[in-house]
């Protein structure tokens, strides 16, 4: 199985990877290269990704990466990863 990486992803997580590289830019390879790693790691087994939270679809997985999710369709000979966000709490109602 290969992994595709959709438009939509790579531009907010090359947005995220120029804020960090702003602090750090160690630190931003570092978080490319590890989350690139963890996801071909696991293009074998893409179930042991929960189903996603965002759509009501078994085919569409979240993983967990840091604080960050990351959001993928399984296909029969791919994996199409599209989402990348950041867990955000809510504002605290007064």
């Amino acid at each position: 199985m290969t992994i595709e990486y959709k438009s939509s992803f790579q531009l907010r997580f090359n947005r995220q990877l120029e804020f960090i590289a702003s602090d750090s830019p160690n630190r931003a390879r570092k978080f490319r290269d590890e989350l690139k790693k963890e996801l071909n790691d696991m293009k074998d087994t893409p179930l042991i990704c929960r189903k996603s939270i965002y759509f009501d679809d078994e085919n569409i997985r979240d993983y967990i990466f840091k604080g960050y999710t990351i959001t993928f369709r399984i296909n029969k000979e791919n994996l199409e990863v599209f989402g990348f966000t950041k867990y955000q709490k809510e504002p605290m109602d007064e």
